[in-house]
Parts: C-alpha cells; sequence; structure tokens
C-alpha cells in the first residue's frame, strides 16, 4: 500500500484533499478513528478527510449510493503524503509563482504580457519547424538552395522514390510514437471541448507527422503543426499558472494565431485566424492578448530572417456592382470546389482504411504521388513557390487547368492515405488557379476580359480558401497583406462571404470541423461546447425516484402515493426495469378506473436517458419525447434517476450565462 495520508488525533469530515487521476469522484471514509478508519475510494480516486467532526449529509448520502472498495489504515503516520501523478503539485507553490498567478489572474496588463511571450514562443517554433521540413526537402530531392520543391522545373525520376520511402518512414514514426489509439487533439478540438487544455504528447506527434509528411514532399501544408504547436505554448503557459477556462482558451488562440502570423509575416490575419478558427468568437477581453501574440509571433520569425509572405500584384481600377457580382459567381464555384475536395478526402480515407493496412498506406499513397510529381513538380509540398510562380507568369490556360487537376488530385491522396497536414495553403494555391480560369473562360465567352486574371486569382485565392479552412475575415486580411492591394479588398471580402455562406449552408463544417464530424463529434467550429459535454444526465439527474411496480392498479398507486408526496412514480416491471412515468395528477384526474393497472397511465415507456448522454442531447430528447420528466437507466434498464425538461432548460441557461460573462471578461 502506497504512503496513504494520516494525521495524529482523528480526521473530519470539514477539510478533505482530493487527489484524482481521473474520474474525478468523491471518496469516503468509514470511520472518525485514525487508527481503525477505512477509506473507500473508486478505483482511481483518493480522497483523503482530516480533522474532527461528523460527516456533513451529502458526503453520507454519497457512502450509500455508490459501491466502493476499501482498503484499511493500520496506524497512523506524522506527515500527509499523497500519490499524485504530478508531483509538482505536492510541493508547496514557491512565493514567486503564486504572486505571478495572481499578478495575471488579476490584471489584464499581466496576461497580455503572458500572451506575448506565448507568442514569441510560437514565432520560434514556427521558424524552426519550416526550416527542419524545407530542410529535408532539399536533401532528399537534391535542390539548390534558393529553390523551393513546388518550384522546381523538374525532379530527377529516382528522387521521387523518396515519397513511398517517405510515406513508409510516417507509419514507422506513427506505430513507434503513438502508443495510444485514441485520435489527437488539436487546438481547435482542445478550444471546443477541454478548454484549452492540450496534450504535449499529441502536440509532437502531430508536429513530427506534418514535418515528415511535408519534408518527404507530400501535398500538405506546415500550418497544422504552427497551429498545434504554438496554441501549446499557450495551454502550457495557462496550466503553469492554473488559469480560469476562458483565460486558457484566450492563450491557445492567440498562440495559434502567433504561429500563423510568423509563417506567412501577417499579424493581422494571425490575430483573426486565432479568432475565427481557434477561439470561436470575437469577444473584447482577448482582443489585446490576440493582437499582440500575433505581432510578438511576426517580428521574432521577421528577425530571424523569414520573408514577410508577399504576393507582387499591380493595383487594378475601383471594382463596381457588375464587378462584385461577377466576383460573386466565382466565390460560389469556389465553395463548391472546396466541398468536392474535402468529400474527395472523405471519400479515398474511408476506402484506403477499409482495403489497406495502416502501416502500408502512406507507402502505396507516396507511390500514387510519383506520376503526379514526375508530370509537375508544382503538385507537391504546400506550393508557396508555385503559386509565384504562376501568378506571374502568363501561362496557358491548358497547362493551369493540368496544374490545378495534379494539385487537387495530389491533395486528395495524400490526405487519404494517411500523410498529416492540412489543405491551408493548398486551398490557397487552387484557388489562384480557379481564379486564374474563372477570368480567362468569361473573356472566352464574351469576346473581351472581364476581370483581370491576377484580381480575379486573389479574390480566388481567398474564396476557396475561406471555403475549405474558414474565416472569411482571416483570408480577406491574408490577401490584404500579402497584397497591399486596397482597391480589391472589398472584393476578397465579398467574395470570402459568399462562399463561407454556401459552404455553411450545403456542407456545415470547415475541413478541420468535418473530420471531427466523421468519428462522431458535433464540432462545427471553437465555439464553448465543452461544458455541455461535461453537463450529463447522470450530473442531473436526482437520485431516489419514488417506484412502484407497474402491475399494481391505480388504487394502490392513489394509496402508496397520495396527494402532495411526489409529483411522480416511476414504473418497474417485475424485474426491476423501467416501464414508464405517471404522473400523480393522472393518477387523481376523474373518470380514471381505479381497477385499471397503472401501467395504462404511464407515459415516455419509449423514451429514457443513459447516464453519460450530454446536455445538448438530452435537451434534444425531451424535444423527441414530448415530456416533462425522463428516467435515467444503466445498461440493464434499471431506474438510476429521473430528470425533469424544467430542470435542464434552467442549468442550461445557467451554464450559458456563466459561459457568455466568462467570453466577454466579465467573470
Amino acid at each position: 500500500m502506497v504512503g496513504l495520508p494520516v494525521v495524529r488525533g482523528g480526521f473530519s469530515w470539514r477539510r478533505y484533499v482530493r487527489v484524482e487521476t481521473c474520474p474525478l469522484q468523491l471518496t469516503t471514509i468509514s470511520s472518525r478513528s485514525v487508527s481503525d478508519a477505512t477509506i473507500r475510494t473508486p478505483r482511481k480516486t483518493l480522497t483523503i478527510v482530516l480533522g474532527h467532526g461528523p460527516p456533513p449529509p451529502h458526503i453520507a448520502r454519497d457512502i450509500s449510493a455508490r459501491p466502493l472498495h476499501a482498503i484499511r489504515l493500520m496506524r497512523p503516520v506524522p506527515h500527509l503524503h499523497l500519490p499524485h501523478p504530478n508531483p509538482r503539485l505536492l510541493r508547496r507553490v514557491p512565493a514567486w509563482l503564486r504572486w505571478l498567478r495572481q499578478k495575471v489572474r488579476g490584471s489584464e496588463f499581466s496576461f497580455i504580457a503572458l500572451a506575448i511571450v506565448a507568442g514569441m514562443a510560437a514565432g520560434l517554433a514556427t521558424v524552426l519547424i519550416g526550416g527542419i521540413a524545407r530542410g529535408l526537402q532539399h536533401i532528399l530531392y537534391g535542390l539548390p538552395a534558393d529553390v523551393r520543391l513546388s518550384g522546381a522545373e523538374s525532379l530527377d525520376p529516382w528522387r521521387l522514390l523518396v515519397l513511398p520511402a517517405g510515406g513508409a518512414a510516417l507509419a514507422l514514426f506513427t506505430w513507434a510514437v503513438r502508443a495510444r489509439k485514441r485520435p489527437l487533439v488539436d487546438a481547435v478540438e482542445a478550444n471546443a471541448l477541454h478548454g484549452g487544455r492540450m496534450s504535449k504528447a499529441d502536440s509532437s506527434v502531430i508536429a513530427g507527422q506534418t514535418m515528415l509528411s511535408n519534408g518527404v514532399g507530400a501535398s500538405v501544408g506546415l500550418e497544422a503543426a504552427y497551429a498545434q504547436v504554438g496554441g501549446l505554448f499557450g495551454s502550457l503557459a495557462g496550466r503553469w499558472l492554473s488559469l480560469r477556462r476562458a483565460d486558457m482558451r484566450v492563450l491557445v488562440g492567440a498562440g495559434a494565431g502567433a504561429a500563423i502570423a510568423a509563417a506567412f509575416g501577417a499579424p493581422i490575419a494571425g490575430a483573426f485566424y486565432a479568432f475565427e478558427i481557434v477561439i470561436g468568437a470575437y469577444t473584447p477581453a482577448a482582443i489585446a492578448p490576440v493582437a499582440a501574440a500575433a505581432l510578438a509571433g511576426a517580428q521574432v520569425s521577421q528577425r530571424l530572417g523569414v520573408v514577410p509572405y508577399i504576393v507582387h500584384v499591380q493595383p487594378g481600377p475601383a471594382i463596381h456592382t457588375f464587378g462584385y457580382l461577377v466576383y460573386a459567381g466565382l466565390a460560389a464555384i469556389c465553395a463548391l470546389y472546396g466541398i468536392l475536395i474535402m468529400r474527395a478526402v472523405t471519400l479515398v480515407e474511408v476506402r484506403a482504411r477499409a482495403s489497406l493496412p495502416g502501416w502500408a498506406r502512406p507507402a502505396i499513397g507516396g507511390l500514387l504521388l510519383m506520376p503526379i510529381a514526375a508530370w509537375s513538380p508544382q503538385a507537391l509540398s504546400a506550393g508557396h513557390s508555385a503559386l509565384h510562380i504562376d501568378m506571374m507568369s502568363a501561362l496557358p490556360v491548358a497547362f493551369i487547368a493540368g496544374v490545378l487537376l495534379a494539385k487537387s488530385c495530389a491533395s486528395i491522396v495524400s490526405l487519404g492515405f494517411g500523410f498529416r497536414g492540412g489543405l491551408f495553403f493548398a486551398s490557397l494555391f487552387l484557388g489562384t488557379l480557379i481564379g486564374h480560369l474563372y477570368a480567362d473562360f468569361l473573356a472566352l465567352v464574351v469576346g473581351f476580359p472581364i476581370l483581370d486574371p491576377a484580381n480575379a486569382a486573389l479574390v480566388g485565392m481567398a474564396a476557396l480558401a475561406v471555403a475549405v479552412v474558414g474565416g472569411p475575415f482571416t483570408m480577406t486580411m491574408l490577401v490584404l497583406e500579402a497584397t497591399g492591394n486596397f482597391s480589391l479588398t472589398g472584393a476578397v471580402l465579398a467574395a470570402s462571404l459568399v462562399s463561407s455562406t454556401i459552404v455553411r449552408e450545403l456542407f456545415g463544417y470547415s475541413f478541420s470541423t468535418w473530420r471531427f464530424h466523421l468519428r462522431g463529434e458535433t464540432i462545427k467550429s471553437a465555439r464553448d461546447v465543452g461544458w455541455m459535454k461535461a453537463l450529463t444526465a447522470g450530473r442531473m439527474m436526482r437520485r431516489g425516484a419514488a417506484t412502484a411496480p407497474a402491475a399494481i392498479t391505480i388504487a394502490e398507486l392513489r394509496r402508496r402515493f397520495p396527494l402532495g408526496a411526489t409529483s411522480r412514480v416511476v414504473l418497474v416491471d417485475e424485474d426491476e426495469r423501467y416501464a414508464g412515468v405517471v404522473t400523480i395528477a393522472a393518477a387523481f384526474a376523474e373518470g380514471v378506473d381505479r381497477e385499471a393497472p397503472a401501467a395504462t397511465l404511464a407515459h415516455a415507456t419509449d423514451a429514457a436517458l443513459s447516464p453519460d448522454m450530454d446536455l445538448g442531447v438530452v435537451m434534444k430528447a425531451f424535444d423527441t419525447a414530448a415530456t416533462d420528466e425522463l428516467a435515467v437507466l444503466d445498461a440493464d434498464g434499471h431506474v438510476l434517476g429521473i430528470v425533469t425538461e424544467t430542470y435542464v432548460r434552467r442549468r442550461y441557461a445557467e451554464e450559458l450565462d456563466k459561459a457568455q460573462r466568462a467570453l466577454f471578461g466579465e467573470e
């Protein structure tokens, strides 16, 4: 038996220390005497109660409500030793750390300073990740120092064997580091479901997989790794200082936004990325720390030699109403193409998972990428150099169409066959190609140019990126900062909003949230819904509901439960399984056959809840059943408790109000 905490002279229920290794549950001690106390504990929790005095009623109820196993204390020991997975929490917190926590929790200036530190760390990590991935590409493909992979004119056919070999290396890496089989948690999911808590192990695996995938030439971007590591720094800072849930989410968003700002040299776009993609809302309390972090991340990357992402275009004429309508058509095409890409990735991934073992998928995907790369290296990697080349060169329409098809297929194959990464920059590149083709097609149909191909390419870039990634203001600001073309900003914003609206209406998800949906999550944004997941039917139910056999008569039910005794009775069959709910008012109603079985008055006989149903599911269950109360059942159909719709909606309103106040910095 590990060192159990005991204090000389007895103990009390007035002070207790909860030592948690999940799930968090209350544990009890059965005796008032230390020398013969019995600690009753669930399998993964230990709670010690110290001092003098009788147990309060809520703890006494818990003793009888939960089956527990027991550990016997044989003798008292003078010191308190608590087994805990985090030994740091067992030590006395240094005075300077307590002071720092108080400053950050109580001062907005201190919180902004912390966000700046997280942003600087995110900027440094972004430079490091990008340097490692590009270094791998140069080594593996023998590229000149000033040439990127997607900008190479051609590649040695033998070098293309790097793709299947890299896929095999990725499978080996995944097998070596991923002992857990659960899905890895990214920044969006962490903010939506886990209050900003991110795992160092998960983030390391995601970053490693993304760097390796991009480094061997797969058609994926590094932005997922940037945002993951940047968000991790914010999460670790918040956890270290024990910050509130809302502050943790802001720090995760600030770190991720700073990473994007560092990657593109675009602090405004990075800040909007944090709000739209990672935090899920614009909040007055978060504006200053997020913006400061984005500026810090961009400055760090530029000081380390990263050149801001610039697209050289000539300012065009002012856009009038007709131009906006034409660009809206381009936005609609980009929205539909984005949905097609996301569904195609899913289809290929499902088919590959069903027919191929996990260790073979990336290698086979690499083989499929070889002929695409042999035709055009522009299909490989994220496509930074390819975008510049195609924007600055007068290329034939057939070539642009070919690159569009090749890049689309390469991205679908890469992601569908197990390479890790995102479609952030790939969607930007594909959008420029669609915009260019759109302008050329209109000129061919009408007989004269309607749109400038370069301007159409920029509008298409933003529209397709919004369709795939989300964040209309993020992409608008990215185009503005990359081009400096203010005359085009209105058209870019309009096209982004049109694309976003169409995707939300027809599809409902961005690429990241769509992948969550495929594994059963209902996340459509990074909006904080974790509190809804934690508020389950098991937590909201009232135990000790009045029960009666379903076979008894209504007269007997009246005798057992007179008016005023209770408002409802849960009926059970001969096996003690749930058989419906009867309201006492219905039992005492005029004209009721007193000799009829009580089951004839039962409602919600086929509707019940399980203890793990979250708040959203419970509310939908009440709407479907059209009843005021529902029973909570275990796996065998036995009644655990009862939940009323009134109580559920009151809890929802309370928690929603609390979340809103935290969102706007009022708590």
